[in-house]
């Protein structure tokens, strides 16, 4: 081994290779203060992503009585359209219909009710709505109009892709969707 004293001679007749010493260990030092700074802000924004889909969920579900869940829950709210009348239902549909888009950020450019559809002799009614949404909104969409109350049925998706010259670079889409209306009493 080599004494503290022989080292510290060593030193005192070479101070270039102190000097290199000295510098190496500030660069080692730099380099590892950098990493975990690099680190600890790779670790925040992973805590903030983590929080901003917790948020979301706790927006979409606010009354949680409990911190346990059952295993299967249904959705609040009557599974049919409710209305006196076959136009009041339609409405309640174009409205639910134009409550998610607006939900994830789109614009309904127009809708109809179908009344005379397919569907429509086994009590169900009809809509198809022609609208405008941001590409990474279209499954929330969906899973928001397929998942809530009350149970509507996706029958048509026309999706168009954004044109290369439109700067907002929206999704044009076709939804056609139905939902059964409630029997009379």
């Amino acid at each position: 081994m080599i004494s503290l004293q022989r080292f510290q001679a060593f030193l005192t007749r070479a101070p270039l290779i102190a000097v290199a010493a000295y510098f190496g260990l500030i660069v080692v030092f730099l380099a590892m203060t950098i990493g975990q700074i690099v680190e600890i802000t790779r670790q925040r924004d992973e805590l903030a992503a983590a929080s901003e889909i917790l948020e979301r969920m706790e927006v979409r579900d606010p009354v949680r009585t409990s911190t346990v869940r059952p295993a299967a829950t249904a959705p609040a709210g009557s599974p049919f359209l409710e209305g006196a009348s076959a136009s009041v239902a339609s409405a309640s549909l174009l409205q639910r219909l134009a409550v998610a888009t607006k939900r994830v950020n789109g614009n309904t450019n127009s809708s109809q009710v179908d009344l005379q559809g397919p569907l429509s002799k086994a009590g169900f009614i009809s809509a198809t709505s022609s609208l405008e949404i941001e590409p990474n909104q279209l499954q929330a969409l969906l899973y928001d109009l397929e998942a809530g109350m009350p149970f509507l049925f996706i029958d048509q998706l026309v999706v168009q892709a954004p044109s290369t010259s439109s700067p907002g670079g929206k999704l044009r889409v076709l939804l056609g969707v139905s939902g059964q209306r409630q029997p009379p009493k």
